[in-house]
This record gives C-alpha cells, structure tokens and sequence, in this order.
C-alpha cells in the first residue's frame, strides 16, 4: 500500500518518507513552514487522505498532496504558534485549532476546510503556573457528536462545548475530580451496543476516564498504577478497534524511563507493551490511520521513531534519529519523491 509518514519537529520543521522509513526528505525551500521550523501537531483529513494539516510556528497549515507542498491558512490564526489540531470526523471540514507559547493561547475554528480561522475563545492569560506561558496541548471532537468540542491547556484546565464552540465550560477545579489543571490529552471511544461513549482526560500525573459523557470521572494516579511513572502524556484509540487504546507515560520530560501500554477493556485495565529497544526519553506522540489498523508510529521528546505492526503491542526503533518529535501521522498517499528539498536524510 502506497504511504507517507510525516514526522513533525521542533528544530526540523517536519520530514516525510513514502518508502516505509527507508528514506526521508525535509521540507522544500519556498515553502510556509520553515524547514528548520517548529510544527506541533498534525491531522489527516479522514474523508481525504492526501489532505494533511501542520500546526507550525507561523500558523496552520495544509497540504494537498499528503506534504510535499504546503499552503498557509488564513486569517487570525496567522503568526500564532499551533500546539494542537482537530478535526470533526462527522464534518471535516470543520477543525479546530489551540495555541500556546510563545503566542497567546487560544481555540480557533475553521469551516472551509482549514483555509481561514477565526478565534472562537478569546485569548488565555499570558503566564501560568508550572510552564510560565500557557499552551493549548489538545483538542477533540466527539465522534458521536460533532457539536460536543474539547480542548485543555497546560496549564488552565480542560474545558467542553456543547454547541460547537459557541459556549463553554470548564470541568477541572478544587471541588472536581479532575484537580490537577495541566492537561496534556484528551481522547473518546464512541458509543457501541455494547460499551457506552467513554471519555478520557490526561493531567500530568493522572488518566481520568468517564463513561457518563463527562458527568462522574474515575482516576488514580499515574506513579500508583503504572510501574512508579507518573508523567501521564497521551493516549491513542486504536483504530478499528472499539475496545483498544494506547497510552504513552514517563519518569518526567524530557525523561530517562517510558514506556506504552495497551488497554484492551477501553481502559479499565492496562498492560506494558514490548519496547524492543530503549526509548532515550518519554514517547510524546502517536501516529495512526484506519487505513492500516495495524501500524502505529510513535516518536520520543529526544528524537527516537518507533514503530508497531500489531496494533501497538510490540515496537521496533527505527533508523533514523530526528531532533524533538512533537507529532506523528501517516497516510495511505504517497507524496511525490522529490519538493525542491535542501537536501534529504
């Protein structure tokens, strides 16, 4: 099957390889994003795979041919650096974007497929507690229920609408469940006969999880329930399978000690998956695709690519070390060889 991986960097802009990580060619010249830039997150247009969005220091940006050549969206989201994306898969053309240092944070919307966005949460506090500047690390959009948008800072809390960002609110406090106001990631199981929708928040240091559409919320924390690690960093659905899900985890970050596990129970319980070479630091993104429900990436803060063809239960490294991973997609296009490149690793 025809693919292209994209790596996005903080110090490297983003690389992509289409031969399976054989090779890998860095941005071309003349293009948005510098291809010494800084990207954060990425997204796969579901209904169009070869349509790829780069949340990068100058904004967000898009590509049509799965990112060899990229485009600038417009309006008042330019110039601000993007820390999280998401789409609606119930309308894709729909998508949301976070911001975060060194920019003000604040959410942002698109409805024309990412060609302009405007600002639909006015902008956070310019400084915070545990990371001196605010950053908007995740988004989502209820698959059951594309009007239900999520989004949480570090730090400022995790914070829900109900009518497609028109009104908020927030569902972390002193008086909550959710205590800890430093919100790394936010994931939902949708609805099936046989499972209710369940809700997952991420702080620093604990998996929160709801199957009340957020009402009641159950957690422990991290240090208690995974091995002595309690830097909590992102959890994955799997695609094409209603009960599997991923979660990344380390001693800090950048970290010495992480590792992955699998829940197959939609997060009642969890186990260690086979890393089969030491990570050099706490794995910080997944990267997956209904295409192949199979293969999952995921990239360390210090630069290590991983690789698993079963679903996330083992993991190979692979050869090639990048500077900061920040994000991790791929799509079953494959982008042209060759963009003009300074040059290619």
């Amino acid at each position: 099957m025809d693919s292209t991986i994209i790596v996005a960097t903080a110090g490297q802009g983003m690389l992509r390889s289409n031969d399976k990580g054989k090779s890998w060619h860095r941005l071309g010249l003349g293009e948005p994003i510098e291809f010494d830039g800084i990207v954060r997150s990425l997204a796969v247009d579901p209904a169009r795979p070869e349509r790829v969005y780069a949340g990068a220091d100058c904004g967000v940006c898009f590509s049509d041919d799965a990112g060899a050549h990229w485009r600038r969206a417009r309006g008042a989201i330019e110039g601000r650096t993007v820390w999280s994306l998401a789409i609606d898969p119930s309308n894709p053309s729909v998508i949301y974007a976070g911001t975060g240092a060194p920019s003000r944070a604040g959410f942002f919307k698109s409805t024309d497929s990412g060609e302009t966005f405007s600002q639909i949460v006015d902008d956070f506090p310019e400084f915070c507690a545990g990371v001196n500047r605010p950053r908007l690390l995740t988004a989502c959009v209820d698959p059951d229920d594309g009007n239900q948008v999520w989004f949480g800072l570090e730090e400022g809390g995790v914070w829900r609408s109900r009518d497609a960002g028109g009104t908020w609110e927030r569902l972390d406090g002193e008086d909550r469940t959710i205590r800890h106001s430093d919100i790394h990631s936010i994931a939902i199981l949708p609805a099936t006969p046989s499972f209710p929708k369940t809700t997952f928040v991420l702080t620093v240091n604990t998996v929160y999880r709801s199957v009340d559409d957020g009402k009641t919320w159950t957690g422990k924390p991290s240090k208690e329930r995974f091995d002595g690690m309690y830097y909590t960093r992102t959890v994955l659905p799997v695609p094409a399978d209603e009960k599997a899900l991923l979660l990344a985890i380390g001693d800090g970050t950048p970290g010495i000690k992480t590792r992955i596990y699998r829940s197959n129970d939609r997060g009642e319980t969890w186990s260690t998956a086979e890393l089969k070479q030491t990570p050099n630091s706490t794995v910080w993104a997944f990267g997956a695709h209904p295409a192949d429900p199979q293969l999952i990436y995921a990239g360390t803060k210090y630069g290590h690519l991983f690789t698993s063809k079963d679903a996330g239960k083992s993991w190979e490294k692979e050869w090639r070390d990048f500077s900061e991973i920040t994000a991790v997609a791929w799509t079953p296009v494959a982008a042209p060889l060759k963009a003009h490149a300074k040059s290619d690793v």
